[in-house]
């Protein structure tokens, strides 16, 4: 995730409002210090306009 938003040259913040998550929590999500509901998730490609197997894919799994 964090590779594709500095890609599109985003902030976290960019990216929070973008997906209607709240940054601080899109700051947790990102660290790897809050799990990610599928909901987020979703919302998340769908801020970045990809398929949710992209990020899977750029995640490793």
């Amino acid at each position: 995730m964090r590779s594709r938003r500095l890609a599109l040259d985003w902030s976290q913040e960019a990216l929070a409002d973008y997906a209607g998550i709240d940054r601080s929590h899109m700051g947790k999500i990102e660290r790897g210090e809050r799990n990610i509901t599928f909901l987020n998730l979703l919302r998340i490609t769908n801020a970045f306009g990809c398929k949710l197997s992209d990020l899977l894919i750029d995640a490793g799994l």
